[in-house]
């Protein structure tokens, strides 16, 4: 079956310890529309107890068991509720995907005091101050846990910068380190070093702390049995780091765990490969490129071009390293990155990621079930959110569990009409979509000379025609205007 995965969560998803909850009543549900795997929130205790979304770590070892930072649940439930959703999923044969954020922790349990230096946030290797010494919540004693599990207790040398000093202002504040005065080495040199990002910046170089996280993450796949890892703030991380993390995973665990990285940056598709080749491939990447054209396509209509729409793009250049995407937490309206999908593309962007046979697409909770919510605007105004499920959206996903398989054609010649037929295989029937972001189209295509005299229809149910094959195998297949069809034989 054509693999596909769902991001199980958005930034507003409710904050009432339901969703591991919610995940289990689903699992039946994702299965028959061809989810194959479950991409999960970080289930871990976030600084802000029960109102975290969880990219704010505090106690990686806190699946909702331990009264610590004001709740024992996470805020999506308990680590009871979380590993009954992982059972129930699996019985499914859905895969799990947990959320890894080993970049920075937040909320420490104590102030410390140190030796640091200030940076300037446009150019962290500009140092704008003496040397100072400076408080921080830097040692993490994890009161309501104690012991358990680990007895590792984190302080300052642990880390590498931090954004609060005890008095002072805040800013950016670059620890004097043994491991060295220097940030770690980045890829890329936006922001003069990105190493730091929030927070208190783990200190990768140092070994004891890459002990406790090749530890970490044994212990969380025996609690959890789970399949894959979505990494978080890749940019942020060196890349070595990771690299030697997800080969100890491998090993230690005898499993060939799944990786997916995000390191955003749309329009930056040399930065993608340049991080795929120094991690020796070891994991996949958000298609970050693909999802700005998306983005861009939906707010300039028709005169995009569409078949400009995999240019630069991860999933035309290196399709085995790409995870397709039309939204997620980050792009959602009111995030930092915000980049929406306007709703009326969304149906032909979900073509494109899920009946094309390159990269491994993803599909948003809120495009799936919708979504509501209120938050402030850039310019501190409250705003209502309302996002709509997709139109079709079922239908899409079924048509790539049952149609899209087998040799692609392209039919790529009209700037606002894109084709292609997928011509099946051995246990599957193929099928042709069309899309539009102009006018209705009638678009000739050739599906083959097996399928003469016979009726295609549309799956989406746009159309109640039929459209019947001629004795060459081509057949003549509409789509309305700004939308997508996706016809199968009868």
């Amino acid at each position: 079956m054509n693999p596909t995965m769902i991001q199980f969560f958005h930034w507003y998803s409710e904050g009432d310890g339901k969703l591991w909850n919610e995940a289990q009543k689903q699992a039946k549900y994702l299965a028959k529309l061809g989810i194959t795997s479950v991409w999960f929130p970080p289930a871990y205790k976030g600084t802000n107890g029960g109102y975290s979304v969880g990219y704010d770590a505090y106690d990686l070892y806190d699946l909702g068991e331990f009264d610590q930072k004001g709740t024992t649940a996470t805020r999506y439930g308990t680590k009871n509720d979380y590993l009954k959703a992982i059972k129930a999923l699996k019985k499914q044969n859905i895969e799990i995907i947990v959320d890894i954020v080993l970049g920075h922790k937040a909320g420490g349990d104590e102030l410390e005091k140190f030796k640091a230096v200030k940076v300037d946030e446009n150019n962290r290797e500009k140092v704008i101050s003496d040397v100072l010494e400076i408080e921080s919540y830097t040692k993490f004693t994890f009161p309501g846990r104690g012991k358990k599990y680990s007895d590792f207790e984190w302080n300052f040398t642990c880390f590498s910068g931090v954004d609060y000093a005890e008095g002072m202002d805040s800013h950016i504040y670059k620890i004097q380190s043994e491991y060295g005065d220097d940030w770690e080495e980045m890829i890329d040199n936006e922001k003069g070093n990105y190493d730091y990002l929030m927070y208190n910046d783990i200190e990768h170089r140092n070994p004891f702390v890459r002990e406790e996280l090749n530890d970490w993450a044994k212990w969380y796949f025996d609690q959890t049995d789970f399949d894959g890892v979505r990494l978080d703030a890749l940019k942020h991380i060196s890349f070595d780091f990771y690299k030697e993390w997800l080969t100890l995973l491998r090993s230690n665990t005898g499993k060939n765990i799944f990786a997916v990285g995000e390191y955003w940056a749309p329009g930056y598709l040399h930065l993608l490969q340049k991080y795929i080749e120094v991690t020796e491939g070891c994991m996949s990447l958000f298609d970050s490129s693909l999802q700005n054209n998306f983005h861009n396509a939906s707010k300039e209509g028709a005169s995009y071009d569409l078949r400009r729409v995999f240019d630069e793009t991860l999933t035309q250049a290196d399709p085995m390293h790409a995870v397709s995407l039309v939204a997620n937490h980050d792009t959602q309206p009111l995030q930092d990155l915000e980049a929406p999908v306007e709703p009326w593309f969304k149906p032909i962007a979900y073509a494109l990621i899920l009946l094309r046979k390159d990269g491994y697409p993803c599909v948003f909770y809120p495009d799936l079930y919708g979504a509501h919510y209120i938050d402030k605007d850039r310019n501190g105004n409250e705003q209502e959110i309302f996002m709509p499920k997709v139109d079709g959206i079922e239908a899409l996903l079924k048509a790539r569990k049952e149609y899209a398989y087998g040799e692609q054609q392209d039919y790529f010649e009209d700037a606002n009409c894109l084709g292609w037929v997928r011509k099946g295989d051995d246990q599957h029937s193929g099928c042709a979509v069309v899309l539009s972001n102009k006018d209705a189209y009638n678009k000739p295509m050739e599906v083959g000379k097996n399928y003469s005299g016979k009726k295609f229809k549309d799956v989406l149910k746009r159309f109640k025609n039929k459209v019947i094959i001629d004795e060459n195998g081509w057949g003549d297949f509409l789509v309305p205007a700004g939308n997508v069809s996706v016809w199968i034989p009868e």
